[in-house]
């Protein structure tokens, strides 16, 4: 089929150049909407989620009706709406399949919501903060990789939108907007872990505790729509036995993004308070050496090396 019988087809007007000049006139007034909209966003809102909401609302229904008025104005041959619209997506589906699952994927970020922009997310091995959503990808700001725990590493990735549909998608924000978090603490043997599990649990209440009931009332709202359910949403501190000494976990509640700094601030907290108390100790790796003979003749000495995680204790 060559270019005549595609405008054949069509029915293009003769007066192509008067379609143009309606064409341009039309982009014209929209992006001249679109600008003035975008201008008293920006000066009457300040919240900056709204206004980035608003600007991209306005921005998605210029681009929309700009398709619609310029595709009629142009397709005069083609009446129906919807014969319009299935020859335009028959099209997309055919010659651009991996463009078309991205949008697919964009209008089903719009519907589920399963993040939005200002949310915490991790798409397949990818974290960050969701900064912007558009038709064929989203950008977070990344977390992690070479920086240790949550903290940004300062590049920006764009993820095309299809990805929803093959990778897991975990959102740190929704649910009750609180994650837990565990610190270990490993005591040796020796230690008086007792003190130290009160100790700790004291510190957890310190830092985590008023969290508790507006975590509770979150839960009850996320409940009508997800099956969350807690029954204990206080800082708690758990006891189990390793091989190199007494393991004492802290288990609560943070803020996806105060995660590293409530662990600092608990961790500054033990070593205080465990200075003050002579009778536990960290456990770390160490060897002890010990001597056996074979016999009471004194044949020669075995000497024997044991790996150990826990202070050396020679007598």
């Amino acid at each position: 089929m060559d270019i005549q019988q595609i405008l054949d087809y069509f029915k293009l007007p003769e007066k192509s150049s008067s379609i143009l000049i309606e064409t341009v006139i039309i982009i014209g007034l929209l992006w001249l909407i679109r600008t003035a909209a975008v201008y008293v966003i920006n000066h009457r809102i300040k919240d900056v989620r709204a206004r980035y909401t608003w600007r991209k609302t306005f921005t998605y229904a210029a681009i929309t009706l700009g398709v619609f008025l310029v595709g009629r104005l142009w397709l005069t041959g083609i009446q129906s709406l919807a014969t319009y619209l299935g020859l335009l997506s028959a099209g997309l589906a055919i010659a651009l399949q991996g463009p078309l699952s991205n949008l697919v994927g964009w209008f089903f970020i719009l519907w589920r919501r399963p993040f939005e922009v200002g949310d915490r997310v991790q798409v397949g091995p990818h974290t960050g903060d969701v900064i912007d959503v558009r038709f064929f990808q989203f950008t977070v700001l990344e977390l992690g990789n070479w920086v240790a725990s949550d903290q940004s590493t300062g590049r920006v990735l764009h993820i095309p939108n299809g990805t929803v549909f093959s990778e897991t998608v975990a959102n740190y924000n929704r649910g009750f907007e609180y994650i837990w978090n565990e610190i270990p603490v490993l005591v040796t043997f020796e230690s008086n872990w007792e003190q130290a599990k009160t100790l700790l649990q004291e510190i957890a209440n310190r830092h985590a505790a008023h969290l508790s009931e507006d975590a509770a009332r979150r839960v009850r709202q996320a409940a009508q729509r997800f099956a969350i359910i807690y029954t204990k949403l206080t800082p708690i501190v758990y006891t189990r036995v390793e091989a190199s000494g007494v393991l004492l976990t802290i288990r609560y509640l943070a803020e996806p993004r105060l995660r590293r700094n409530s662990e600092h601030a608990i961790w500054e907290d033990i070593l205080r308070e465990f200075a003050h108390h002579p009778d536990i100790e960290f456990a770390y790796p160490t060897q002890r050496t010990y001597h056996r003979w074979l016999d009471d003749e004194k044949k020669p000495l075995n000497l024997a090396v044991v790996s150990a995680h826990e202070t050396p204790n020679l007598n």
